[in-house]
């Protein structure tokens, strides 16, 4: 699943998880997981922000690299954080282009919307392939009141499909559909050719992404549309107690976890 035509000719459900880590990337690839994505949720999962909109080029291409390195089949997406594009054509294109050259990921994920058909026709051309992004897009928190389901009128469901055919149109090889109506999701899959890959979006879909920290347990929270499928945050929990405990005891290090060279002082 190293290129953009092995996700288009996937005969099962795609599966795509985040990763921001290396160790998270080698856990995910090893278990066969299809497409990689470093997606600005590393700023909720892993730097403490509040949103997406504060991450930077500097942290994405940094996760990007981590997970490009620890990789050799999946396919590694990284996102385009909040202003690294649609200011600037130039400027898009080398933040664009910076992910792939210098960071190792194959393709780009872009929050779409009709001010990105152009952006995602140009990267296509250069060689830099798009995964577009429609329905709920968090870098539009503020803009859309919040993360609410969209798409949830027949005039917005309309609207996702021919945004969704629009950028199939400029290249993109597949679709994020987030946080919309089942009937949506069935609706944009049926209409494109491209892989969809729901969050929220039902069982229509062509395949799945979830936040890795979602899907471990290792988020405080999960969002309704997603599931954890494990309990990590109780297990690292119960482990750094024992930890402690086993510190304040003397019980940690034990005899095996020291050594002697004999030495006379």
């Amino acid at each position: 699943m190293t290129t953009v035509a092995s996700v288009r000719e996937q005969d099962e459900a795609v599966t795509v998880l985040t990763a921001y880590d290396a160790t998270t990337a080698e856990l995910v690839e090893a278990v066969g997981i299809d497409v990689i994505l470093v997606g600005d949720s590393l700023g909720n999962a892993t730097l403490g922000y509040d949103s997406t909109l504060p991450v930077t080029m500097d942290d994405v291409a940094r996760a990007t690299d981590a997970v490009a390195r620890a990789t050799d089949d999946a396919l590694v997406v990284a996102d385009l954080p909040f202003l690294s594009y649609g200011v600037d054509t130039a400027q898009s294109i080398e933040n664009a282009g910076r992910l792939l050259k210098e960071s190792g990921a194959q393709a780009v994920k872009i929050e779409s919307g009709p001010h990105t058909v152009e952006l995602t026709e140009r990267l296509t051309q250069l060689g830099i392939p798009v995964m577009a992004h429609l329905g709920l897009t968090p870098q539009h928190v503020h803009g859309i009141g919040g993360y609410t389901r969209q798409g949830t009128t027949e005039e917005r469901a309309a609207e996702i499909v021919h945004l969704a055919e629009a950028h199939q149109e400029a290249g993109a090889f597949s679709l994020v559909l987030e946080h919309v109506p089942r009937e949506v999701g069935k609706a944009v899959t049926e209409a494109v050719e491209m892989p969809v890959i729901g969050i929220g979006a039902g069982p229509d879909t062509d395949g799945q992404v979830l936040v890795v920290d979602d899907a471990v347990g290792l988020s405080a929270s999960v969002p309704p549309f997603a599931e954890a499928f494990g309990d990590v945050r109780a297990e690292m929990r119960e482990a750094i107690e024992a930890y402690r405990d086993a510190v304040v005891s003397g019980a940690f290090p034990a005899e095996e976890h020291s050594h002697s060279e004999g030495l006379d002082l």
